[in-house]
């Protein structure tokens, strides 16, 4: 089968393609490697909400290994982590001849430190050492949120020689500091010995989420011109840490490591499933093709970017200038970038760690279920 058009063009625009969620039903039925070979598709991410839905809506593929966990007495979190390294560790497995083939750039899995340790720096690398050693591959990328405290755990992930997404990133002041954490890892990851063309990393602009809480704030002022700015804060927010990115790559701390064979962060668009149905579906892909990035996407927004049918084109090389006076009349409008990002942060720790807690009710009551059901000597 063949590659919708739309796709293959945002794959030669140097967009890498990645799938928004996960679940066993997608490994073992074939569909991971159909969407691999059919739909340009080259790496994957996970988050405690997409293990939450997995294992409450495809209980059955899990019942085999929640039996044999219910079996040993694992604890519900110890149950949890069996569980999601698994379908993290088989799904790298699917990824593994990409994984090859792109020399370690694409073929990448996420799976995501437990979000309750979200402001805890040493049980964040504790957690991070223990997941890479369970999912066991080294197209494994760990997932650690940016938050203040988040970020000397990435540097000391990395100096680990452990390949690390940065997730939950919205400011642009906060994504120089993950810059700065990156690099610091890997200038130390070279000094414990390690190979630094084996270290990966993404760092995880959250798009439409912005839009989410700017849009809210557009409609309460109410005026033609606060309207009319609806739909612009994300785009222009992503936009504007491309610049930071770009500016970065040029720094001579960076060229130093680019010498010693390490890869550039590249920077990853995520939560770009529109918010608003009034919105394209494929606006936050279409709207942020430039070469050298990654695009994580829900199913039914590749769908909406397999269907597309217009021209994917750069639309964000030469958009600074704009995207700054996006936010220079949100600014005047009294909408502040700073607050805007901390109470997404805020947010985002909090989603996470609901459907961290919906997870581990789901698991306990599978286990539970099994226990109940066991018949000794079965």
């Amino acid at each position: 089968m063949t590659a919708p058009q739309s796709l293959v063009e945002l794959t030669r625009a140097g967009v890498s393609i990645w799938l928004d969620d996960l679940d066993r039903g997608r490994i073992v039925s074939g569909d991971l490697s159909r969407l691999i070979d059919d739909d340009e598709v080259r790496g994957v991410t996970t988050n405690p909400t997409i293990f939450a839905k997995a294992l409450s809506g495809a209980g059955s593929a899990y019942a085999a290994q929640v039996h044999e966990l219910a079996e040993s007495g694992a604890s519900v979190d110890d149950a949890v982590r069996a569980l999601t390294t698994t379908d993290v560790r088989d799904a790298c497995d699917v990824f593994s001849s990409l994984w090859r083939a792109s020399d370690g750039v694409d073929g990448r899995v996420s799976i995501e430190v437990d979000p309750r340790l979200a402001r805890e720096t040493s049980a964040t690398v504790l957690q991070a050492r223990l997941l890479h050693g369970m999912v066991d591959r080294d197209n494994v990328l760990i997932k650690i949120p940016a938050t203040a405290e988040g970020l000397p755990a990435i540097t000391e992930t990395l100096a680990a020689g452990i390949s690390v997404n940065v997730t939950l990133i919205f400011s642009i002041e906060r994504y120089a500091e993950v810059i700065d954490a990156w690099m610091t890892g890997l200038e130390r990851a070279h000094a414990h010995g390690h190979d630094l063309a084996s270290i990966q990393s993404v760092a995880s602009f959250f798009v439409s989420r912005m839009d989410s809480e700017v849009d809210a704030r557009l409609s309460a002022i109410g005026t033609p011109e606060a309207l009319g700015l609806r739909g612009q804060a994300g785009l222009a927010s992503a936009r504007l840490a491309w610049g930071v990115f770009e500016q970065a790559m040029e720094s001579p701390r960076w060229k130093a490591l680019e010498a010693l064979g390490a890869w550039k962060q590249r920077p990853l668009w995520a939560s770009t499933g529109v918010k608003d149905p009034a919105f394209p579906p494929t606006m936050y892909v279409m709207g942020l093709v430039v070469s050298g990035c990654v695009n994580t996407m829900p199913a039914a927004t590749l769908d909406a970017c397999a269907a597309y049918t217009g021209p994917v084109i750069d639309t964000v090389t030469g958009t600074q200038a704009a995207s700054q006076a996006v936010w220079d009349q949100l600014t005047a409008l009294g909408i502040s970038e700073p607050e805007v990002c901390q109470k997404l942060e805020d947010e985002g720790v909090e989603k996470f760690d609901a459907s961290w807690a919906e997870l581990l009710q789901t698991v306990q009551q599978a286990l539970d279920d099994a226990r109940t059901h066991h018949t000794p000597g079965s």
